[in-house]
């Protein structure tokens, strides 16, 4: 059976009268798929059982007509989402074995449309990483290069769909957990704007910037998966009670969009130079095609990855205080009193990574350095939103490469967590802004390694956005 690339194909086949394929027999082909794959690491958990049962049940309702709108897509889950009576550990050793009681609204509403999940996907411990690398179950490999880092924290999300191992998967992106490995991995990854998707059922890492998103292979799935999760929720204040439009309904419109590319970003020290090309190249592109492209100057951008990681940081050291080994989650076996309970539980628990979050988050929250770093990072915050907002009432989107360089060596950059980081400094813009971003493919380097292009619009912004990700995608011919 050959692989599909979108759920509309999907569908196409199992409505297909003539046709003997069924859904039971594409969760085969997706079970086969994994197995075959193992080495990737992709996911942490397969669904195997309850799969082929829901597969039998979906497939009912397809025959009798009152199948949801997602019947047909087989979906995987990053370990981060909740899901009733299902292990979610955040890929973590703290919460091994941590059974969810319930389930994230996101998952609620994919289950209601009838999408099949058929696993839980691996990521970055706590959503904390740029390369999968900090996961308790290892890292991720790059099917383009398997000694090459998927991208993180949303790594087993990206392998998978790139892969094939399903149709589509939904990651969390704090400050490009979704854009970022979709374009290490050659797919499509959208991160909506703050407050378009509920966080209810989420393991938090900061809370003012996490937002779930889709990686898709086409622009159509990103659509239909966004209109199937976004909305108001009871259980998420922050989720916006703005109404949902029809993302599905994509406008066939002629308009040709003004589009702003940070003039920092393309003559940045860092960046690597097929990626600049790839940059250049859909510059000119899109100027060909007619629309309107000019650099603007964005001088906070050597601040925006400080920023991001103060704030980060401290809103992770306030969330992951939980862990404490007493509520649920690992205990150490060498606790013997409350207070030993929580430092070695906690010591033996968390990973590198997150220890060291935990401890930047707890100084720059401390008494005599809030007002210095997180106090400060707040205001830096609020500048780079306003400039972020005011280069968009003079442009409909704004335009730079989704990651420095392409995927790097899996080891290469995690003994020095600095230059990790800095793997952000085109992503987390549009998460300090609280604006929607997607990473488009932009074609792969020499060496055959997907490079990503990303593109911020307006709060509340997906319609046009994803409208116009599709004219992009057919400029390029991709």
């Amino acid at each position: 059976m050959e692989g599909f690339s979108s759920l509309s194909k999907i569908q196409a086949a199992l409505f297909k009268h003539e046709s003997e394929f069924t859904l039971p027999l594409l969760v085969e082909y997706y079970l086969k798929r994994i197995g075959e794959n193992q080495e990737l690491n992709a996911f942490v958990e397969v669904f195997t059982d309850e799969a082929r049962s829901e597969a039998v049940r979906i497939q009912g309702k397809l025959n009798s007509g009152t199948a949801g709108k997602l019947a047909g897509m087989v979906i995987g889950i990053k370990d981060n989402i909740c899901f009733k009576d299902h292990k979610v550990s955040a890929c973590s050793r703290i919460l091994e074995n941590y059974v969810s009681p319930f389930s994230a609204t996101v998952v609620e509403r994919l289950i209601a449309e009838d999408a099949l999940i058929i696993g839980r996907l691996n990521c970055d411990e706590f959503a904390m990483g740029a390369s999968n690398e900090s996961s308790y179950y290892g890292p991720v490999k790059n099917k383009a290069d398997k000694t090459k880092v998927s991208g993180g924290s949303s790594g087993g999300a990206a392998v998978a769909v790139q892969a094939g191992l399903c149709l589509a998967a939904l990651g969390t992106d704090t400050g490009g957990s979704v854009r970022q490995p979709a374009a290490f991995c050659g797919v499509i990854g959208l991160k909506p704007s703050y407050g378009r998707v509920s966080r209810h059922g989420i393991i938090s890492y900061a809370s003012s910037f996490d937002q779930v998103g889709p990686i898709t292979n086409c622009i159509e799935d990103a659509a239909i998966l966004l209109e199937i999760i976004a909305g108001s929720d009871n259980y998420d204040s922050t989720a916006s009670q703005r109404a949902v439009p029809s993302y599905t309904l994509v406008k066939k419109e002629l308009k040709k969009e003004k589009i702003a590319y940070l003039s920092e970003a393309l003559h940045s020290k860092g960046l690597d130079p097929e990626v600049k090309l790839a940059f250049q190249k859909s510059i000119d592109s899109l100027k060909a095609a007619g629309h309107l492209v000019e650099p603007v100057s964005f001088e906070f951008l050597e601040y925006v990855v400080p920023t991001y990681y103060i704030l980060t940081m401290a809103e992770a050291s306030s969330n992951l205080a939980r862990y404490d080994g007493v509520h649920y989650g690992y205990r150490s076996k060498r606790a013997y009193d409350l207070e030993s309970t929580y430092k070695t539980s906690r010591s033996e628990g968390f990973g590198a990574e997150v220890k060291r979050r935990i401890v930047l988050g707890t100084f720059v929250l401390s008494a005599g350095y809030y007002d210095a770093y997180y106090s400060k990072a707040q205001k830096v915050r609020r500048l780079i939103r306003d400039k972020t907002n005011q280069i968009l009432e003079e442009y409909d989107f704004i335009m730079l490469p989704t990651a420095p360089t392409p995927a790097f060596n899996i080891g290469e950059e995690s003994d020095d967590p600095v230059v990790n980081y800095l793997a952000d400094i085109f992503t987390v813009q549009a998460s300090l802004a609280g604006i929607p971003a997607i990473s488009l493919p932009a074609g792969n380097n020499a060496a055959g390694l997907p490079l990503g292009m990303q593109f911020l619009g307006r709060r509340f912004g997906e319609a046009d956005l994803l409208t116009f990700s599709k004219k992009f995608q057919n400029i390029l011919n991709l």
